[in-house]
């Protein structure tokens, strides 16, 4: 007779799995994809497909050569992190760039940890800002949007952000520059220069909302991140209007909106408790403003959410959830 054997409680049944989470992610981006493709054309299509294609062929052969297990590459979290690191580059990025960004937000920020689960930092966005700091000049060189697929001859351009920090960096006042800013409305849709995946804020908004009735990710990140950068920006706006921008164009602006509903919430790299994960948000929140504003570069929400991925451990202790039964 055969021993039937128990593991202790709780016993909770679901049928979720790391795979299918994964691939529900995946399907959220797809709209910022689309829209990706929509204004960047083939460009975008290019720098999607090679960094997507390099971060799986680099998950499986570290994990076949070095960590010597099982290739997981069928799970989705390579394509994932793929898509995410082309969401935070130009279009017209080359394409060995790419590779060397795939390498890094898989081999260094991924595998040398141990693989999925024991990762410490977003590997999407340590390979953004390795090529960042190590490529400025490339990766800051923004295609503007066009309507042509196949767009023929791109114009480059500087991002509403980067307007904005070089007129406060000259004396300017930023509020007279609102000419030759995007309105609000094209902000949503899309038109506007900045990362292939950043562009469009409906579509984004449209996979955090799949995501949250999935009950893939919870409303604490994404809330309090981005509701900080409203509350933070407002105080600096009411003080005094002619220095400083609205909190709505900070919020539609930059990679906020995609940070704070992809890459923020990355349940392994984002703190366990729900207070802790109030607490992650506003951290990132508050840094991504005093980078912005105060810092050297005009976006801050990578380096943001990475400080922040480094305090996780810290959360995660100080704030336990109890026990079952306890």
């Amino acid at each position: 007779m055969s021993l039937l054997h128990i593991s202790g409680s709780p016993h909770v049944h679901t049928n979720d799995s790391v795979k299918k989470i994964m691939w529900t992610v995946v399907i959220a981006l797809i709209p910022a994809m689309v829209f990706s493709f929509i204004y960047y054309g083939i460009d975008a299509v290019r720098v999607t497909l090679i960094s997507v294609a390099a971060c799986v062929v680099a998950e499986w052969f570290f994990q076949r050569f070095f960590l010597k297990e099982k290739s997981t590459i069928s799970d989705g979290s390579a394509v994932i992190t793929g898509m995410l690191l082309a969401f935070n580059v130009p279009s017209n990025l080359s394409w060995w760039i790419i590779l060397i960004g795939a390498l890094i937000a898989i081999g260094v920020s991924k595998m040398a940890f141990g693989g999925l689960g024991k990762n410490v930092f977003n590997p999407a966005l340590v390979g953004r800002v390795f090529l960042l700091i190590s490529f400025p000049q490339q990766m800051t060189s923004w295609t503007l949007p066009s309507q042509g697929f196949m767009n023929v001859d791109a114009a480059t351009g500087a991002t509403p952000l980067a307007v904005i920090k070089s007129a406060m960096n000259a004396g300017e006042k930023p509020t007279e520059l609102l000419d030759k800013l995007p309105t609000y409305a094209q902000l949503l849709i899309g038109e506007r220069g900045g990362s292939i995946g950043e562009i469009a804020a409906l579509a984004i908004i449209a996979g955090g909302i799949l995501l949250l009735i999935r009950k893939i990710i919870s409303w604490h990140i994404p809330v309090t991140f981005i509701g900080t950068v409203f509350l933070f920006s407002a105080i600096l706006h009411l003080y005094n209007p002619d220095l400083y921008i609205t909190p709505e164009f900070h919020i539609l602006t930059g990679g906020l909106l995609l940070g704070a509903v992809f890459m923020a919430t990355d349940m392994v790299t984002s703190p366990m408790s729900g207070k802790g994960k109030i607490i992650f948000g506003i951290g990132c929140g508050l840094l991504t403003i005093l980078i912005r504003v105060w810092g050297n570069y005009p976006e801050g929400v990578s380096f943001a959410i990475l400080i922040m991925n480094a305090f996780v451990p810290l959360i995660n202790k100080g704030l336990k959830p109890k026990r079952f039964g306890q």
